[in-house]
């Protein structure tokens, strides 16, 4: 059995920000790269390069994937709501900024605060952390307004916040199920390995195809995506919501709009908004609530 803390200490909160960072900057690495490599592309890239990075960190640590433990099952269904989730969010970079697309992608917390408590009520959330998730959705509905005007794409925000739920749900097999009780790797090979087989197949669906003429930038940002944004992270991620309370750890993740939002303007040029802004503001004020102790 997995030892479980109760509370989210120094060296989680440590590594989760290290994640939130990257994965903000990493939506920012799909954005730029799409005009260089087809948005399916780079997701088969990630997840079949990242796929072999794990059975080979696997091998080397001696690490068992394959010995039955009842985990097929509920395995293979996290591993399609993961591969749904990322082909939301790379398709939705098509209709949307990268931005924005993380801000609503990080709708996934509301979902695991909702649903997790039924099957475990330890992670039921307090009135005050309930209060944080409320502001960081506040802040998320506002930044949808334009959306409704046309200055925004519908399609793109539809995209996203399907995809923060189907991250949501994920994290909700993960700990709801017989997953709860395997190791960090096995985890991650059920998710990424779908996600591996499932994507070129997508891919092939929307026309296309794979070429080895990218420029070094275009497999550079390919190399990042799988190594860093696919087994590394990830990897990380699966270690901490085995061991810690999900909910708490989902809220947390509020933090990448934060790197995405700056390096959007950095890199991208997007446009720093007032309503993003104050959606940020909420983001970090809920942050604040859901993870501060009684």
């Amino acid at each position: 059995m997995i030892p479980r803390r109760e509370h989210l200490d120094t060296f989680a909160i440590s590594l989760l920000l290290g994640c939130c960072m990257f994965w903000g900057f990493q939506q920012v690495l799909i954005k730029a790269t799409l005009p260089l490599v087809p948005p399916m592309i780079q997701a088969c890239a990630r997840f079949v390069g990242a796929t072999v990075l794990l059975l080979l960190w696997c091998a080397w640590r001696r690490i068992p994937l394959w010995q039955r433990d009842g985990t097929l099952g509920a395995g293979l269904l996290a591993g399609l709501l993961f591969a749904l989730e990322f082909v939301c969010i790379y398709v939705g970079m098509l209709y949307t900024s990268a931005s924005r697309l993380t801000i609503l992608l990080y709708t996934s917390p509301l979902w695991v605060a909702l649903l997790l408590p039924v099957w475990l009520k330890h992670e039921r959330l307090h009135a005050g952390q309930w209060l944080g998730l409320g502001l960081a959705f506040a802040g998320v509905a506002f930044a949808l307004r334009d959306s409704l005007t046309g200055a925004s794409s519908l399609q793109g925000d539809l995209l996203s916040l399907t995809a923060g739920a189907m991250w949501g749900l994920t994290t909700v097999v993960l700990r709801t199920t017989a997953l709860a009780r395997v190791r960090a790797e096995k985890l991650l090979i059920y998710q990424i390995g779908v996600s591996a087989l499932l994507l070129p197949l997508v891919a092939w669906g929307l026309g296309e195809t794979f070429t080895a003429d990218y420029p070094p930038l275009g497999w550079l940002a390919l190399g990042v995506q799988a190594v860093f944004g696919a087994f590394f992270t990830f990897l990380i991620w699966m270690w901490i919501i085995s061991r810690y309370p999900a909910t708490q750890v989902s809220a947390f993740a509020f933090l990448s709009p934060l790197s995405a939002l700056l390096f959007g303007a950095l890199w991208l040029g997007e446009p720093v908004t007032v309503d993003l802004m104050i959606a940020l503001v909420g983001v970090a004020l809920g942050i604040y609530l859901v993870n501060r102790r009684r």
